[in-house]
């Protein structure tokens, strides 16, 4: 089965921690919570800050996104931290 070619762009502290704001990726993955799962899978430093229990935002194309979001050949997925004000 191919794969989707899509981008993967990493912002705030998820982007310290895996020390690149982008990559070009060919995933198997059908949804954005498959792909957090793929990328889990790679070990560290992925899976330390994208882990299940830590809080990470996503979007779809520049949306807002839940883990059921579908993925399409091209999309461009974000992760990154909880805005928090102060």
């Amino acid at each position: 089965m191919a794969g989707k070619n899509i981008t993967v762009r990493y912002f705030a502290s998820i982007r310290e921690a895996v020390g690149q704001g982008s990559e070009e990726l060919a995933t198997q993955a059908a949804t954005v919570g498959a792909l957090r799962q793929e990328l889990i899978a790679r070990g560290a430093p992925w899976a330390e800050c994208l882990a299940e229990g830590r809080a990470v935002r996503m979007a779809v194309n520049q949306l807002m996104a839940r883990t059921d979001a579908p993925l399409a050949e091209g999309a461009e997925v974000a992760f990154f931290p909880p805005v928090t004000g102060g």
